[in-house]
């Protein structure tokens, strides 16, 4: 069985909707504008890097390869690290948290030039095919 992006990257769509309600309605009141506005950062990183994931599986439904992989991989692992730990970093009121926060933004970053090297490979693909 081959491993499918697109049924985690949807399981993941559905966790920042959540968490984004979450954000407006029950910690809105709880915490300061600040962290309101971290943890908005966070949801929004979360869905913009899922629907990355998204387009890249449709693009490459055909010809996927090692660098569609690396950067769908990239994206899933640099949310979970980026804004889970804004997140945790929201509920538990603890700014540490925010030193790994860089390390989850460095391979969303990493998953944006995978996904470039891939474009530029099929690009090349299709070039010399015609």
């Amino acid at each position: 069985m081959r491993f499918s992006y697109v049924a985690i990257a949807c399981l993941l769509g559905l966790i920042a909707v959540a968490l984004g309600a979450f954000g407006a309605h029950a910690i809105g009141n709880v915490v300061s504008e600040a962290r309101l506005a971290t943890w908005t950062t966070a949801v929004q990183y979360h869905f913009f890097h899922v629907l990355a994931v998204l387009v890249l599986s449709a693009v490459f439904r055909d010809n996927a390869d090692r660098w569609v992989n690396r950067a769908q991989a990239s994206f899933l692992v640099g949310v979970g690290i980026f804004s889970g730990s804004l997140y945790v970093l929201v509920l538990t009121d603890t700014p540490a948290l925010g030193a790994i926060t860089p390390v989850g933004g460095l391979l969303l970053m990493l998953g944006w030039l995978f996904a470039f090297v891939a474009a530029v490979k099929a690009h090349r693909s299709i070039d010399a095919k015609v």
